[in-house]
This record gives structure tokens, C-alpha cells and sequence, in this order.
């Protein structure tokens, strides 16, 4: 089955035997009758598996080419889930630039209950090995990276986490499964914020893991009922709903994050453009290798380079919106320094170039000549 057809498709069965419905129901209940102790359907209490939640898992694992779905409240929840695989002492290298709630999750939650992380530029694989050791157990990989759009060759990172028998967990939100598949590239594990893209359409907030090992899986399914961050049957139907049109979504968000990229690179108030479509862009031939397509997220300094020339772009935008999040049909301006990243201490984060004059755009699928007039207008 190819990709269009499996965001349709992918792990679903066959229309609901009760009354023909063609897309899973929202079964908003509970609990489940059983004829005898122990004696169910298959469902008991939707804590620990809901029929909605299930179709959504299942079309998870199927776009992105694992076998095992889990959907999650948010998508802290799904990296909480993944990190309570490990006990006071281990160690995770983690890419040293991302998003803020991930920083602010293993620093703030998860070294005081005894892990220890590594911050490291993963631009250059071969750096990694510098910080592994007999306690290190997994490798934490965003690409592209939030907000830097830096790229980071898995299929590499892969082969060092097999090498000294690591978990490697890609957190795959910018790309999605449309345009980069982790597990093809030898991750073990996929991680979403579904809210995003998945859903597309910024009503939702939700968090997915997927995976091919199912010991791997059953050591995440049981995190998973026991701390209890599942989704309700609601927010399943949307995201559900969302990936039936992911791929002809991120079409458009590409074709306009290509047109609004390159208007901001020629743009005279405009100093740096971070997008992986660039030949100039670091590791873009990784990214050609291991994308079929460069997104629609684009992050741009203005020339003057302060905070205030920074708040006054994103202020004046007028079809851009303001606001947190990404992935949406609507395009979002935001200003990292401020709102997403604001959890990470000033000199961790302009190490990896979030500076004050630094915005970040998603680019939606509105049509590209008013964005691009948006932008005109608001650097003007």
C-alpha cells in the first residue's frame, strides 16, 4: 500500500459492523460490559485501550512503517513515556538543539529523578561517541531540528546506536511520515506531537510513539496504562481525521515553504534563513537523502538583530497569527526566544543560534501571494 493510501487506509479494518459507518465512531465511554469475568470484546476500560485510540495507533504504525502504535495526551507525555524506561544513573544524548518543552522535561523533571543528559551538536555524527559511556542508553534525535531546522543524518546516528547497542528515538514532528520515515532509517522508536501536523488543524493536542520491537512496545503499552497520559476518544477522531488529508497538506506546506523561503533570503531586511531546501544549508544533502521534501517550517533573524526588531515583524503580521504551535492550515509566526524556547537558559539557547532577533514561521496552506504580501508588509 503507498503512503496517500495508507493515511486513508493504514490500519484500519473493515466499516463498523453496527450500523455501516465509514469512519471509526467516537466511542465515548468508560468502560465496557463483560458476560463473565475477564469475559470482553477486547476493551475492559479505556484507560488502557479504546476503540478510537486503537484506530488511531493502528494508522500511526502504519505511516510510519512500524507495528505498533501509542497515542498520548500531548507529546510530553509520549517522551515522559519514554523516558520512564530507564532508572536513576542511565544516561541520553540528546541533540542540543530543541524544542523547549523537551529541554525543560529532562532537565527540569527527569535529572532530578536521576538520569543525566548530553547536549550535543548532532550535525557531525562522529561527536556522539565522545559522550558514550557504560551508562548511556539511548540517543534522543530531532530532525529537523526546532527551531534551527538543522539536520541530522539518522541512518548514521543509527548505526552508532547499534554499534554500542543503544535506543535511538527521532522525535519526527517538522517532517512527519510524508516526508522522512525514522524506522526505515534504523530508529527505534518515532515520536510525534500530533497537535501539529498530524492534526493539522490546531484543535487538538496530542502525542504518538510508534515502533517496530514488540518487546519494546510492551514495556511502553504497560508506561502507558500505568501513568495513564492516554488521549480521550475525541481528540483520537480528530488526529484520525487529520492524517486522511496529511499528505496532500504537507504538499502545500512545502510548495509554500519553498516560495517563503526564498523571498526571505533576497528580503534586504532579512540577515540569516534557516530552511533545509537551501544547497548552502548544512547537511542539505543528508536532507535531500533522507527527505522527500524540506517542510514548511523556515526560521529567519532580521538584519538588525535585536529583540525589538524582532517584536515588531511578528506584531505588524496580519494573515500570520501570533501564537504558539505549528502544522496548522493557517500559518503561525513566533519568536522562540520568548515563547517556545523561553524555558531554556539564555546561554544554552544562543549557543544553537536562538537569539532575540530569531523568528520562527509554519507556513500553511493559504494561498502564497498573500503571505508573501504579509511579510512584505510587516519587515516594511
Amino acid at each position: 500500500m503507498k503512503f496517500n493510501t495508507k493515511t486513508i487506509h493504514g490500519g484500519q479494518h473493515n466499516i463498523d459492523p453496527a450500523y455501516g459507518s465509514v469512519m471509526p465512531p467516537i466511542y465515548q465511554t468508560s468502560t465496557y460490559s463483560q458476560t463473565t469475568p475477564g469475559g470482553h470484546k477486547g476493551f475492559e476500560y479505556s484507560r488502557s485501550a479504546n476503540p478510537t485510540r486503537t484506530a488511531l495507533e493502528n494508522s500511526l504504525a502504519s505511516i510510519e512503517n512500524g507495528k505498533f502504535g501509542l497515542a498520548f495526551g500531548s507529546g510530553l507525555a509520549a517522551i515522559d513515556a519514554v523516558l520512564k524506561l530507564f532508572k536513576p544513573g542511565d544516561e541520553i544524548i540528546s541533540t542540543s538543539d530543541l524544542y523547549g518543552g523537551s529541554y525543560r522535561l529532562f532537565t527540569k523533571i527527569f535529572e532530578g529523578l536521576g538520569l543525566k543528559f548530553h547536549f550535543v551538536g548532532m550535525e557531525e555524527s562522529g561527536k556522539i561517541e565522545e559522550f558514550i559511556n557504560e551508562n548511556t542508553k539511548m540517543i534522543w534525535v530531532e530532525t529537523p531540528t526546532n527551531p534551527m531546522m538543522s539536520i541530522i543524518d539518522i541512518e548514521a546516528v543509527s548505526k552508532i546506536s547499534k554499534k554500542h547497542k543503544l535506543l535511538l528515538a527521532v522525535d519526527n514532528t517538522f517532517a512527519t511520515a510524508y516526508l522522512q520515515q525514522p524506522l526505515d532509517l534504523g530508529a527505534d522508536i518515532v515520536m510525534h506531537s500530533a497537535t501539529k501536523y498530524l492534526g493539522g488543524h490546531s484543535d487538538v493536542v496530542l502525542g504518538s510513539l510508534v515502533v517496530i520491537d514488540k518487546e519494546l512496545a510492551d514495556k511502553l503499552y504497560f508506561i502507558q496504562n500505568a501513568s495513564g497520559a492516554i488521549c480521550g476518544p475525541m481528540d483520537s477522531f480528530l488526529v484520525l481525521r487529520g492524517i486522511k488529508t496529511l499528505h496532500i497538506r504537507m504538499q502545500r506546506h512545502c510548495e509554500n515553504g519553498e516560495k517563503i523561503a526564498r523571498f526571505l533570503k533576497t528580503h534586504p531586511k532579512v540577515a540569516k534563513v534557516y530552511w533545509p531546501g537551501f544547497e548552502d544549508h548544512p547537511n542539505h544533502e543528508i536532507a535531500k537523502k533522507q527527505m522527500s521534501g524540506f517542510g514548511g517550517m523556515i526560521s529567519f533573524t532580521t538584519l538588525e538583530g535585536t529583540l525589538e526588531s524582532a517584536v515588531k515583524v511578528v506584531e505588524k503580521l496580519k494573515v500570520f497569527t501570533l501564537a504558539e504551535s505549528l502544522g496548522g492550515v493557517e500559518s503561525l509566526a513566533g519568536h522562540p526566544a520568548s515563547m517556545t524556547h523561553a524555558s531554556i537558559p539564555v546561554e544554552e539557547r544562543e549557543k544553537t543560534g536562538v537569539v532575540d532577533s530569531l523568528i520562527r514561521l509554519s507556513v500553511g496552506i493559504e494561498d502564497d501571494e498573500d503571505l508573501i504580501d504579509d511579510l512584505k508588509q510587516a519587515l516594511g
